[in-house]
């Protein structure tokens, strides 16, 4: 069995992606399961050094946990406390507060590190008004 190397490149990255591909059916507690699992575990490493995913904007984890869950502004509202108040965290007028990212996170699940992520804005298209000729 060839010696396992630190991953450095993405040519050694896809080279330890298609051995794994080939290890997928080995054994656990053999020879190819055990290289199975240090080949993983460098992969894992590697991905997490160079294409670390950064958690989602609190809203849009809002919106996904609602879209997964077939949840409501209306559910929303019994968690946040009321319309106005929804539609002004869900339009990115007013930042969550500690004690909404609390009950968002032990209630719906959201991860918290989702939750204090900073609230984008997003950008209005400029509007144009037409001049009468």
């Amino acid at each position: 069995m060839n010696s396992i190397k630190p991953i450095r490149t993405e040519a050694d990255y896809d080279a330890a992606l298609a051995e794994i591909h080939s290890l997928m059916d080995a054994s656990l507690e053999t020879p190819e399961g055990d290289r199975l699992d240090i080949l993983v575990t460098l992969v894992e490493a590697y991905e997490a050094k160079h294409w670390q995913i950064s958690p989602p904007d609190p809203i849009a984890a809002i919106e996904l946990r609602m879209q997964q869950r077939g949840l409501t502004r209306r559910d929303l509202e019994k968690i946040l406390g009321g319309k106005s108040r929804v539609s002004e965290v869900l339009h990115r007028k007013r930042p969550l507060t500690l004690e909404m990212i609390r009950r968002l996170h032990v209630l719906w699940g959201i991860p918290a590190e989702s939750l204090i992520q900073p609230t984008t804005r997003k950008r209005r298209a400029k509007r144009t008004v037409a001049k009468a000729a």
